[in-house]
């Protein structure tokens, strides 16, 4: 089976990330990104899309592939509960409005009705319009609440490969974007069983989203630009394995609690996170006055609300501040 790391390993490489922070050797550069990644033998089972789906490099490359008759995904062999999860992945080019390529945890196959979720989701765009990303996080079934938020990137990701990582802990989820902290979801009292807390597997997928993608699914997928490919490398599995029939850690006693207590939120990389979200953020549910007559109760609203729609949308001249205009420089973005 995989050759995911163990609970006590996965605790040194944060405790060895949190003292670089202090030191002052690290801004917001993140020491998990030098973890050892996977071949796709060692980690990752196909899902589906039969020949969709290419191995390269010796099965350190993914090739997702989208045309009329599929898409394709794949998942990690084994459970997790906790850990540190990340995919450098280069998204298709030219027009690619309505497709959707994903890298998320999830348990639905496990629990149809009361799943956990915690999504990166890329969506496509007509010719000359980026891409979107989009983040989302969902608790035991949850999905009347919907926690999405959406940014724009400082850089073009169908140029090159970029990093797209989770951090997952019993208090907290902390999405990274090139080892950016983009976003962090806290677990209060207010979510309750509303925070994703059941053993999950790691997915990449990608399908037709025409419905929604797109404008709320004004643009839908053109097959003649197929097929998308999505590209997949650099894939990481560290964190703490489950026993598939009972759910629990795979590490017993100090370990099984070591990887619980996660915690990475430094003031220099909370500071790279809001200058990203400050920028770079163009929708947020908690400023969303149509779905949610009120915040939920995890919403802390500020002086930046000001900046949204009543539709959760940044406005526009508060949007184009972090628009890209070529590429930027990663100090020209914080």
């Amino acid at each position: 089976m995989a050759a995911a790391s163990s609970c006590p390993s996965f605790l040194f490489f944060l405790l060895l990330s949190t003292a670089l922070f202090v030191s002052g050797e690290a801004t917001s550069l993140l020491p998990l990104a030098n973890l050892a990644a996977l071949t796709f033998e060692e980690g990752y089972t196909q899902l589906f899309g039969d020949s969709n789906l290419m191995l390269h490099g010796d099965g350190r490359t993914v090739h997702l592939s989208l045309d009329e008759r599929t898409g394709a995904g794949f998942a990690s062999q084994d459970l997790y509960l906790h850990g540190f999860f990340s995919a450098s992945i280069k998204l298709p080019s030219d027009y690619a409005a309505g497709v959707v390529v994903a890298f998320y945890l999830s348990n639905g196959d496990l629990f149809e009705k009361t799943h956990d979720e915690v999504d990166f989701e890329f969506l496509g765009n007509i010719r000359g319009r980026e891409w979107r990303v989009q983040t989302n996080v969902y608790g035991n079934g949850s999905t009347a609440v919907g926690r999405e938020e959406r940014y724009g990137l400082w850089f073009d990701p169908t140029e090159d490969f970029h990093q797209y990582s989770i951090l997952w802990s019993q208090q907290r989820i902390i999405f990274y974007v090139d080892n950016i902290a983009i976003r962090e979801v806290v677990r209060t009292e207010a979510m309750g069983g509303e925070f994703p807390s059941k053993p999950m597997s790691l997915y990449a997928t990608i399908w037709d989203g025409s419905t929604w993608a797109t404008l709320g699914g004004r643009y839908k997928v053109n097959y003649k630009y197929a097929p998308y490919v999505a590209k997949f490398a650099d894939l990481v599995l560290h964190g703490c394995s489950v026993n598939p029939m009972d759910h629990r850690t795979v590490s017993q006693g100090a370990d099984a609690g070591a990887c619980d207590s996660i915690r990475l939120s430094t003031a220099d990389e909370r500071t790279a996170m809001a200058k990203f979200r400050r920028k770079h953020m163009t929708y947020s549910y908690c400023h969303d006055r149509v779905r949610y007559r009120s915040p939920p109760d995890e919403c802390a609203i500020g002086p930046e609300a000001k900046n949204f729609l009543p539709s959760g949308e940044a406005k526009l001249n508060y949007r184009s501040r972090g628009k890209r205009h070529g590429r930027s420089s990663l100090g020209a973005v914080l």
